[in-house]
């Protein structure tokens, strides 16, 4: 795994043999699983190293600046086949890790890769973040929430930040768009009680174009009646016409 220990490397973080031992079971049982289950259309072994191993891992830096994810509650919404979640899980095995997805085949293989790993500390959920953010068990329960590629940030804003305590985070992965996307969003993140930290642009090694963190401090707590119904914030994105 060259690319992923290289590519760690310059994001300050040294991969254990252990660790790249847990990674090499997670892309057998990820392409084996594909097969049957479409869980992702990246297979290759270059691309799931880089694509979703090293993107994943990108999170860390900034999850990390200012103190370790040891024994934080930290929630991986839309987490699809398992990502940032799962690799956070793999090098740092003390934070406690919700992977919420709304897909039953995403979360049958979610719940085997999390045995096969040996993974302590996962809870696997099924269902949506409307539904999670409005639980009393879940609102405001998480250290930090983040996403990767679920939906635009005046939409993502209303899934992730119900879920996380005042003082917590929401962090997504962007593409190029995200300063685009983070100006649209900026009344929405305010009115779920966030405000933008920091827009933090990421580059992988092996990958040409540049990736974005999209830092969010929960300041505030979040309005009762957020978030909305299932499927509304997708429909009707909270802005300025609300």
């Amino acid at each position: 795994m060259e690319l992923l220990i290289a590519g760690a490397k310059e994001l300050r973080i040294t991969l254990a043999p252990e660790h790249l031992a847990a990674f090499r079971i997670t892309y057998e049982e990820l392409v084996s699983w594909n097969q049957k289950f479409n869980l992702t259309a990246i297979t290759d072994y270059e691309g799931v190293q880089v694509r979703h191993f090293l993107d994943s891992l990108s999170c860390l830096p900034a999850m990390e600046y200012h103190e370790r994810l040891t024994d934080q509650r930290v929630i991986d919404v839309g987490t699809g086949a398992g990502f940032p979640g799962i690799p956070l899980k793999i090098v740092r095995p003390g934070l406690r890790l919700t992977l919420l997805e709304a897909t039953e085949k995403k979360v049958i293989f979610l719940r085997h890769l999390v045995q096969r790993l040996g993974l302590e500390g996962v809870t696997v959920l099924h269902g949506r973040a409307e539904e999670l953010g409005q639980a009393t068990a879940h609102r405001e329960r998480y250290d930090w929430a983040v996403a990767r590629a679920v939906a635009e940030m005046p939409i993502l804003a209303e899934y992730l930040l119900p879920l996380v305590k005042i003082g917590g985070r929401a962090l997504a992965q962007k593409g190029e768009n995200a300063p685009a996307e983070v100006h649209r969003a900026e009344r929405a993140i305010t009115r779920l009680g966030g405000h933008v930290r920091r827009l933090m642009p990421v580059e992988l090694h092996g990958l040409a174009e540049t990736r974005y963190l999209v830092l969010v401090d929960k300041v505030a707590a979040t309005a009762a009646q957020y978030p909305r119904r299932p499927g509304i914030p997708s429909k009707r994105p909270l802005g300025s016409k609300g």
